[in-house]
């Protein structure tokens, strides 16, 4: 039986999952990271690219170390665009599909804005349209759009999440990374193909970068410092307390649980330190 991946559809992934397809062991599914979680929770599949925050809502958890979508300051493809300035927001609407996101933008936005208020926009609708028709004074945005709009010559005004928590914590942020449902095993072979998709995904770093601005007709330069400095697909020893500040803080405003400890699997097979 196959090993059933899911992946989100997103430039930021490709360095970590080019060439998955590929693997004969593997059946290879992209989608949100919203809809990832809903279907890792329901066992139709094994192990997704998804949010971070999932490892501290639900038990039985285990991920891959060494392999993770993280930033270590700014990063474009996750925003908070701004029609007031922040400490006058009043209320931000939030992307639905990213939970992790949500969570940073509030962890970071609480911090600066005393009664803040947070809203997800219905699945379907436009971040900047619902933000707009109800007077919210930003609205979070993730993914390809918010690289596209944020490198776009008439950009809004921006929050970024990602460059504030490496402010306050000094730590870098993890996005997502790739996360094994409760009861699957990972064989050495399995690893394996994960760490050959990373090794694949650097190698190439410099022709998605030209292959993202050509499709979405931006410069060159800042698609190639977005995948290349912006994004840190292994954060090394700094993985585990980075995902473990993130789970208290977010834990401190109700966002996920505090008691939650995953084990992490290290590409090469077997446990990691914990």
């Amino acid at each position: 039986m196959r090993l059933r991946v899911g992946t989100v559809p997103y430039l930021v992934a490709r360095p970590l999952n080019l060439g998955l397809e590929a693997e004969p062991d593997l059946e290879v599914s992209r989608e949100v990271p919203a809809r990832l979680v809903e279907r890792l929770r329901k066992g139709t599949l094994d192990v997704a690219l998804v949010s971070s925050i999932e490892l501290f809502r639900r038990e039985g958890y285990s991920y891959l170390a060494g392999s993770a979508i993280a930033g270590r300051g700014y990063v474009a493809s996750v925003q908070v665009f701004l029609r007031r300035p922040v400490g006058a927001l009043g209320r931000v609407t939030l992307d639905p599909a990213s939970r992790t996101s949500q969570a940073l933008a509030q962890v970071v936005l609480a911090r600066r804005e005393a009664g803040i208020e947070f809203r997800e926009a219905p699945p379907g609708r436009d971040p900047r349209r619902e933000a707009e028709e109800t007077d919210a004074g930003g609205w979070l945005r993730i993914g390809d759009k918010a690289l596209v709009e944020a490198l776009s010559p008439d950009a809004p005004p921006c929050f970024n999440p990602s460059e504030a928590w490496a402010a306050d914590t000094g730590l870098p942020f993890v996005f997502a990374l790739w996360i094994v449902r409760p009861g699957v095993q990972l064989t050495s072979e399995r690893l394996a193909a994960f760490a050959r998709a990373r090794e694949h995904g650097r190698a190439a770093i410099d022709h998605l970068a030209m292959e993202a601005a050509r499709d979405w007709a931006l410069p060159l330069e800042p698609c190639r410092r977005y995948l290349a400095e912006e994004c840190l697909y292994d954060p090394g020893t700094a993985l585990e307390p980075a995902l473990l500040r993130f789970r208290d803080e977010s834990a401190r405003l109700g966002l996920c649980r505090s008691d939650l400890r995953p084990q992490a699997l290290a590409l090469e097979g077997g446990p990691c330190r914990r």
